[in-house]
C-alpha cells in the first residue's frame, strides 16, 4: 500500500484518511457502481475506453458536474482510461454519497479498495503484499509547540532537481555564484551581529528590573518596614510573572518554554508552525526579560538560543512581509536546506550570548542540536559566534564605567571568576569522581521529576487559559516566600576582616548580604536566595570564601532551587533549564566541598564549578560543549581535566537511568525526532513491511479535475509521477512532484486544452516561483478558484517533477532505509518494486513510518528485540510517581 498518507503528509488535512484511494487494479475485475446510475452512463460506463482506440478521454466532465454529483476520475493503468472510480461530489466538492467499489484487487500491486474510508471485506482476508502491508500510519502528526497542539510537516531538504531547476542552475552567472556565497557570510554576520545586541539588551534589562526591585525592597528593610518589604517583593514578581505569562498565552503560546526542543527538532527536519515568526521572537524577548528578572528559578539561555534560531530564520527568508520588513537581496536563501545551515549559526549565536562562549556555542550546535554537520558549516558557525564574542566585550566594558544603570556594578554576562594558580595531587580525584557519581544520580532524579512535573502541568493546562495563569501566579507566591522566608531561618555571621568586597552589602548584589542582621553582620543565605540567578552562581564560584557559608546554608538553598527550577519550568512562560541547573550544581558542589573540608587541595568555589559541571552533565548528557563553556565561564583553564573527568563520570552514571533531558521534552511533545542509529529490529524488517497506503499517483501529463480532487481530499505533500504508453513503452516511474509545486501550476494556470508534452513550459517559470514561501504565505487549494472549463483541461507535469528522486528497492532492509534518509535529509523515499511486472513504484516512506510507535504497532513482537541499555529501575519509585 503504497505511500504515505501517514505523518507529516497527512496533518494538514485529517479527512485524507477516509477519502478513496486511486485504486489500480485490472477492468476486467473492477465493477464500480456510482452513486446514482443515471450518472454513471453518462461518465462513461464501466468499460474501459483505449487511448490508442478512442484518442483523448471523451470530454464528459461537464455533464457529470452539471449533475450535481460527480466528478470523473481516470486513473492510466495499462493504456487504459478507467472512468467512474472517484467519489462523489456536490458542485465540485466532497459531498453526497460516496462510491462504492467492489473489486477483486490486484494483490501483487499492494493496493486495496475502500468504501467510506473502511476496506471491504475481501480487502480484509486476502492476503496484501507479503501478507505484511499496512493499510495506514496511525502515529501522531500532531506537536506541542511551546504549550500550544500544532500540526507538523516534514522539511524538503533534498534538492527538486526538474527540468527548471536545471535551466536556473546553467543560467547563473559567476557574479550571481559569487554573490551567493558571500551573501552567507554576511547573513552569519548579521545574525551575529543581531544576536549580541539582544543578548546584552537582555542582561541590561534584567539586571537594571531586577536591581530595582531589591534596591526597593532592601530600603523597606533598612527602615524595618518588613511586611512591607515582602508584599512590594512579591507583588513586583508576581507581576513580572503573570505579564511574562500573559503575553505568551494570548499572543504567542508557542514561545512557552525553552525553545530548544522545537529549535532541535526544526534541525532535524520537523517543522512545526510560527516558531519562527516576528511575533514569537518579540514575545520570546520580552516574556524571556519579565520572567527571569521574576526572581523565578528559571534561566535566559534556553531563550537566547530560540531567539538566535529566530533571527536567523526571519533573515534568511527576508524579513516578514507582515510586519513591512523585507529584504529582497535574501530571497536567494528561501529554501529549507540554507535556512536549516543559518538556523544552526543562529542556535550557536545564542548559547555564545548567553554565556560569552563563542567556541562552547559552538560546540553546543554541533553536539546537541544539529542532526547534519559539514566543515563549511563550523566555518560560519564558529564567525558568527566570534562577532557575538566581539560585540559583548565591548558593551560589557562599556557598562563597567557606570553607564548602563545597574547592570555592570553587579552581575556581568560572564561569571568571571578569577584565574588563579590550582594544584591538584591524586588524593583530589576520589572527590572528583564522588562528585560525578552524586551528579548524575541528581541529574537523572532531576529528569525524572521534571518529566512527570510537565505531564502535570500538562494536564493543568488543557483546562484553560484561567488555569495557566493560576499555575503562574500560585509558583511566583510560593518562590516568593521562599526567597524572602528562609533567610530569616538563617544566623548573622560577623563580617570577615580584610573581605575583598564591601561587608555588608545593601540592596542590588554583593557577597555579603544585610538583610535584616545588625550593621557590621550578614546573613549568609540572602546572599544566595534575595539575588539574582547570576549573582548567586557569582557568589558560589568565588575564591577565598571557604567560611563564608554554612553546610546546613548550602544544603537547604540546594534543596530549593532543585525543586524550585522543576516547579518553575513547565509554566507558560519563555523559561529556559541551564541556569537553574547551573546554580542547582554549584550548590550541591560547594556543599560537598564543604563536608570535604580541609582533605582536599581544591577550594570551595572550584568544587562549586565541578559540582555544575556534573549536574549539567547528568541532566542534558553534554560533554565536550559544557566543558567548554564552563571553561569561558570561568576563564580558568587549569580546570579542564577536571572538568572533563566529572562530565564523563556524570553523564555515565545518569545514562543509567533515563535519557538527555531535552530528547525527553521532544518526546514528550511529540515530535518525531530520528535518531542517529537504528533500532536492531528495523533489521528484521524491509521497508515493504512498514510503507502505508493508501497511494496516490499521477501521470506526467494528468486532467486538472483529477489534481484539485487529489489535492483537495488529501494532506500529501509528495506525489509520484508515473509515464504510460504512449509516452513510454512500459508504466515507469518518471519522478516525484511536490505538493506545493502542483499548487504554483494551478495558481498560474498553466493549462493545456490537450493531453501533449509541454514543450514551453520551461520558459514561462522561474526557479523563484517555486522557492519556499515565508511563514503564512503559502497558498492554499482552497484559495485557487478554477472554472469547469480549467477543471477539463491538462497540465504536463514532466518539466516541474524531480526526475532522479531517492528510491528504495522494496526489499531493502529497514535499518538501511533510515540510515539513507536520515543522512540526506529527505522528505519523501520512494520504494519500487524489485520485479518489473508490478507497478512502478509500491509506496513512499517518510518520517513517520521510522517511528517505533508505527512499526511495534504493527509489529508487536519485536518489542523485545528494542535497543537495550542499561538501566536500573524501582517497581516502588514507579507506584509513588
Amino acid at each position: 500500500m503504497a505511500a504515505s498518507i501517514s505523518a507529516n503528509e497527512f496533518a494538514t488535512n485529517p479527512r485524507s484518511s477516509n477519502s478513496t484511494p486511486i485504486v489500480s487494479a485490472n477492468w476486467a475485475n473492477f465493477q464500480p457502481t456510482c452513486c446514482k446510475a443515471s450518472v454513471l452512463s453518462g461518465c462513461g460506463g464501466p468499460n474501459p475506453v483505449s487511448r490508442k482506440a478512442s484518442g483523448p478521454p471523451a470530454r464528459n466532465a461537464k455533464a457529470c458536474i452539471r449533475a450535481g454529483h460527480y466528478i470523473p476520475w481516470f486513473n492510466k493503468i495499462n493504456d487504459v482510461d478507467t472512468r467512474c472510480s472517484g467519489e462523489c461530489f456536490k458542485d465540485g466538492l466532497i459531498g453526497g454519497e460516496m462510491c462504492e467499489f467492489q473489486s477483486a484487487m490486484a494483490m501483487a500491486n499492494g493496493f486495496t479498495s475502500v468504501s467510506n474510508g473502511v476496506p471491504d471485506e475481501e480487502s480484509i482476508t486476502a492476503p496484501l503484499l507479503h501478507l505484511r502491508r499496512s493499510t495506514s500510519n496511525n502515529t501522531s502528526q500532531i506537536a506541542i509547540v511551546g504549550s500550544n497542539p500544532c500540526p507538523i510537516e516534514s522539511l524538503d531538504y533534498e534538492i527538486m532537481e526538474n527540468d527548471v531547476f536545471k535551466q536556473d542552475w546553467r543560467s547563473r552567472s559567476k557574479i550571481q555564484i559569487f554573490q551567493y556565497t558571500s551573501l552567507k557570510w554576511c547573513l552569519c554576520f548579521l545574525v551575529g551581529a543581531a544576536v549580541g545586541l539582544i543578548g546584552f539588551f537582555n542582561n541590561l534589562a534584567i539586571e537594571n528590573i531586577a536591581g530595582i526591585k531589591f534596591v526597593i525592597t532592601s530600603n523597606k528593610m533598612l527602615a524595618n518596614k518588613y511586611m512591607e518589604a515582602f508584599l512590594i517583593f512579591t507583588a513586583a514578581n508576581l507581576g513580572l510573572t503573570l505579564f511574562a505569562v500573559v503575553i505568551t498565552t494570548f499572543i504567542a503560546p508557542e514561545t512557552a518554554g525553552s525553545g530548544i526542543p522545537e529549535v532541535k527538532a526544526y534541525l532535524n527536519g520537523v517543522d512545526a508552525p510560527v516558531i519562527f515568526s516576528f511575533r514569537t521572537l518579540l514575545v520570546k524577548i520580552v516574556g524571556s526579560i519579565a520572567a527571569v528578572s521574576s526572581s523565578l528559578n528559571v534561566g535566559k539561555a534556553g531563550p537566547m538560543v530560540h531567539t538566535g534560531a529566530i533571527i536567523a530564520a526571519l533573515t534568511c527568508q527576508g524579513g516578514s512581509k507582515k510586519y513591512w520588513l523585507t529584504w529582497r537581496w535574501f530571497r536567494f536563501f528561501n529554501n529549507d536546506r540554507d535556512r536549516r545551515d543559518l538556523v544552526t549559526c543562529g542556535s550557536a549565536a545564542g548559547i555564545a550570548a548567553a554565556f560569552r562562549a563563542p567556541v562552547g556555542g559552538v560546540l553546543f550546535a554541533l553536539e546537541e542540536m544539529a542532526s547534519w554537520w559539514r566543515s563549511a558549516l563550523l566555518w560560519r558557525a564558529f564567525f558568527s559566534t566570534a562577532i557575538v564574542a566581539i560585540l559583548l566585550r565591548g558593551l560589557t566594558d562599556l557598562c563597567l564605567s557606570g553607564k548602563c544603570g545597574l547592570f555592570g556594578t553587579g552581575g556581568l554576562i560572564i561569571y568571571d571568576v578569577t584565574s588563579i594558580n590550582i594544584s591538584y595531587h591524586l588524593r583530589d580525584v576520589p572527590p572528583v569522581l564522588l562528585l560525578g557519581v552524586l551528579g548524575g544520580i541528581a541529574g537523572s532524579l532531576y529528569n525524572c521529576l521534571l518529566g512527570k512535573v510537565l505531564q502535570l502541568y500538562n494536564i493543568i493546562n488543557e483546562k484553560g487559559t484561567a488555569y495557566k495563569i493560576l499555575l503562574a501566579c500560585t509558583v511566583s507566591i510560593v518562590t516568593s516566600c521562599l526567597l524572602f522566608g528562609l533567610p530569616w531561618f538563617a544566623p548573622c555571621h560577623a563580617c570577615p576582616p580584610g573581605a575583598s568586597e564591601p561587608c555588608p552589602t545593601i540592596g542590588r548584589s554583593g557577597n555579603f548580604k544585610k538583610f535584616q542582621c545588625p550593621p557590621g553582620h550578614y546573613n549568609e543565605l540572602a546572599s544566595l536566595f534575595f539575588n539574582t540567578n547570576d549573582d548567586a552562581i557569582k557568589n558560589l564560584f568565588s575564591k577565598d570564601t571557604d567560611t563564608e557559608f554554612h553546610p546546613l546554608s548550602v544544603l537547604i538553598f540546594f534543596i530549593t532551587c532543585f525543586f524550585l527550577s522543576i516547579f518553575s519550568y513547565g509554566i507558560v512562560a519563555p523559561v529556559g533549564l541551564f541556569i537553574p541547573v547551573i546554580v542547582t550544581g554549584a550548590s550541591y558542589g560547594r556543599l560537598v566541598g564543604l563536608l570535604i573540608g580541609s582533605t582536599s587541595n581544591l577550594n570551595h568555589g572550584l568544587f562549586a564549578v565541578l559540582g555544575a559541571a556534573s549536574l549539567l552533565g547528568g541532566s542534558m548528557r553534554m560533554t565536550v560543549s559544557l566543558c567548554v563553556i564552563l571553561l569561558e565561564l570561568t576563564n580558568n583553564l587549569l580546570l579542564l581535566p577536571l572538568i572533563m573527568l566529572v562530565l564523563l563520570v556524570s553523564k555515565t552514571v545518569a545514562d543509567a537511568f533515563n535519557g538527555n533531558i531535552y530528547d525527553q521534552i521532544m518526546s514528550f511533545k511529540g515530535f518525531p525526532y530520528l535518531e542517529t542509529h537504528a533500532e536492531p529490529y528495523m533489521r528484521q524488517l524491509t521497508v515493504s513491511d512498514v510503507v502505508a497506503g493508501p497511494l496516490r499517483v499521477f501521470s506526467g501529463i494528468e486532467l486538472v479535475g483529477n489534481i484539485v480532487h487529489v489535492l483537495r481530499t488529501t494532506g500529501h505533500n509528495g506525489f509520484p509521477v508515473v509515464d504510460e504508453p504512449p509516452y513510454s513503452d512500459a508504466p515507469v516511474l518518471y519522478g516525484l512532484i511536490l505538493r506545493s509545486h502542483v499548487i504554483t501550476l494551478l495558481k498560474k494556470k498553466s493549462f493545456l486544452e490537450s493531453p501533449r508534452l509541454d514543450v514551453d513550459a520551461v520558459e514561462r517559470f522561474t526557479a523563484s516561483d517555486f522557492a519556499k514561501q515565508g511563514l503564512g504565505n503559502q497558498v492554499r487549494i482552497e484559495d485557487i478558484a478554477l472554472s469547469e472549463e480549467e477543471m477539463e483541461m491538462y497540465i504536463d507535469l514532466h518539466p516541474f517533477t524531480n526526475s532522479s528522486p531517492y528510491t528504495v528497492v522494496e526489499t531493502m532492509s529497514l535499518a538501511k532505509a533510515l540510515t539513507l534518509f536520515r543522512g540526506v535529509g529527505l522528505r519523501h523515499l520512494l520504494v519500487v518494486p524489485k520485479t518489473s511486472e508490478r507497478l512502478p513504484v509500491v509506496g513512499i516512506l517518510t518520517r513517520h513510518d521510522f517511528m517505533p510507535e508505527h512499526i511495534l504497532g504493527l509489529h508487536p513482537t519485536l518489542e523485545r528485540s528494542k535497543w537495550k541499555r542499561l538501566r536500573f529501575k524501582f517497581p516502588l519509585w514507579n507506584k509513588i510517581f
